[in-house]
């Protein structure tokens, strides 16, 4: 997950606090995960974070 598209479900959760997202905790997960992804991505020296997680790990 990108930090951008972690941005947009930690705003709607933030706009819809009854939202599954706010109450399962999902906006904090994508949020870490947008982070963690960027880290590896600036690692390897890709630069985008974008398609990571599809196919063979």
């Amino acid at each position: 997950m990108s930090k951008q598209a972690a941005g947009r479900v930690q705003s709607k959760a933030a706009k819809q606090p009854s939202s599954a997202s706010k109450q399962t905790g999902f906006d904090r997960r994508a949020q870490s995960a947008g982070d963690r992804n960027e880290q590896r991505a600036q690692g390897s020296g890709q630069g985008s974070a974008k398609g990571k997680g599809k196919g063979k790990r």
